[in-house]
């Protein structure tokens, strides 16, 4: 079992747990850019592809 002085972490509870929070909020922010940017490339990609071929015909 954890000891609630862990969860306190010395007295610097308010400072620590602040931080580990808005480092996975920036983590998941990171994560759904970087997803949404690439679903937005392979669209262009794709649209590309098809400009591309139209023209061949």
């Amino acid at each position: 079992m954890i000891r609630s002085g862990f969860w306190a972490m010395g007295g610097y509870a308010r400072f620590v747990w602040p931080s580990i929070g808005f480092a996975l909020a920036i983590l998941a922010w990171n994560i759904w850019s970087a997803r949404r940017h690439h679903a937005r490339a392979l669209l262009r990609v794709r649209r590309a592809i098809q400009m591309a071929r139209s023209e061949e015909s």
